[in-house]
């Protein structure tokens, strides 16, 4: 999942923000606002108000803390996190590839729900420092946070452990069967199947929730199954990938015979080339400088055509990333989809030996599902 707002870095992991964060972030507020209100009618809006908003913003620092949990131990253990993203139902941590065993994608996996559970317990003993009595209603704005805090992080480690692959309780179960069967495809199948199964049970009990009049709890309830469901599935998407794309080679199925331009050329030369190929390797004087593809090109008014050059807009070959002919295809397509590229240069001792595009991969899988092999 990409982030559509960027909020900047923390010790080098991206943090972003997905646009269905803010339909929920606005749901949260005013539902805690409406709370406050009916519990605690004397408060007054403006405390009301910014009590609730105060407590929203702490809710998604709690989930961004859970997520970071993960990119810890995941670092700890030699595994990249790359961005992290808040959306609608929680967050995701963007791991560069896959761990390597079973007992780190453990310790990752439960890292997040311990994080939670610990900072529930913290809010909840801090209100209780603070004079909140154990089945009485906040009496204050700030034990009221607390309280609120402290249970929904409870509630969202419990839920996070629900063993139902992608969340953290399937990455668990995920482990474990990785650790007795030593097969990892074969656990992610296993894991995502359960996943399914969670999912199932979720959609039907909310629907019927729907149906017995609980309003938009059962609806809330049937959305989420719903997005389970296809996280489930997608992950069996990934596995059956990695499955088909297992021991080809970036080599083996790369373009040789790719177009060339020369730096000097205008966009205006350029421009009917690009009808018959989206992508040209831009040369001057017999050396690769670059490439410039039909995107770079439509960044600049039709008007400025003719007078900008090929080598004005390119992106230079130092800037590329670039992948070996020995490359497997599968790393190419991460890749390409994590740094949302299109093709990629293949390059060995500084030569340009062809260009992998999604369309050759696309190919590969056609090919191998009419073969059936």
């Amino acid at each position: 999942m990409k982030a559509q707002i960027k909020l900047g870095h923390v010790r080098g992991i991206e943090i972003g923000l997905h646009y269905s964060w803010l339909l929920i972030a606005v749901l949260i507020t005013v539902g805690l606002a409406g709370h406050f209100r009916e519990v605690n009618p004397g408060w007054g809006e403006a405390v009301i108000w910014s009590s609730a908003i105060l407590t929203g913003a702490l809710f998604f620092f709690f989930i961004l803390v859970h997520e970071l949990s993960h990119a810890l131990v995941a670092g700890m253990r030699g595994a990249r996190v790359k961005a992290i993203t808040l959306f609608a139902l929680g967050g995701v941590a963007q791991i560069e590839k896959d761990v390597s065993d079973a007992t780190t994608e453990f310790w990752m996996a439960i890292a997040g729900p311990i994080t939670s559970a610990l900072i529930g317990l913290a809010c909840l003993g801090a209100a209780l420092g603070l004079g909140w009595k154990w089945a009485l209603e906040p009496a204050t704005p700030l034990q009221a946070i607390l309280v609120w805090l402290g249970y929904i992080n409870l509630a969202l480690a419990a839920f996070n452990m629900i063993p139902g692959f992608p969340l953290d309780g399937g990455r668990v179960l995920r482990a474990l069967l990785w650790w007795w069967t030593k097969n990892a495809e074969r656990a992610t199948r296993w894991a995502a199947g359960a996943g399914q199964v969670v999912a199932l049970l979720f959609i039907a009990y909310g629907l019927a929730g729907v149906l017995l009049g609980r309003g938009l709890g059962g609806l809330w309830i049937a959305l989420i199954g719903w997005f389970l469901m296809e996280a489930a599935r997608a992950s069996v998407f990934q596995v059956e990938l990695a499955e088909r794309l297992k021991g080809i080679k970036t080599g083996d199925v790369m373009a040789r015979d790719y177009e060339t331009v020369e730096a000097s050329a205008s966009l205006e030369e350029l421009a009917h080339l690009l009808l018959r190929t989206r992508c040209f390797v831009v040369k001057r004087d017999g050396y690769l400088q670059g490439l410039i593809t039909a995107a770079d090109v439509g960044k600049v008014p039709r008007e400025e055509w003719a007078s900008t050059s090929v080598q004005a807009i390119m992106r230079p070959l130092r800037e590329l990333r670039t992948v070996g002919p020995d490359t497997p295809l599968l790393q190419a397509l991460e890749i390409m989809g994590s740094e949302d590229l299109n093709q990629l240069p293949v390059v060995a001792d500084h030569e340009l030996l062809g260009l992998i595009s999604r369309g050759h991969i696309l190919q590969v899988l056609q090919a191998k599902a009419e073969l059936k092999v």
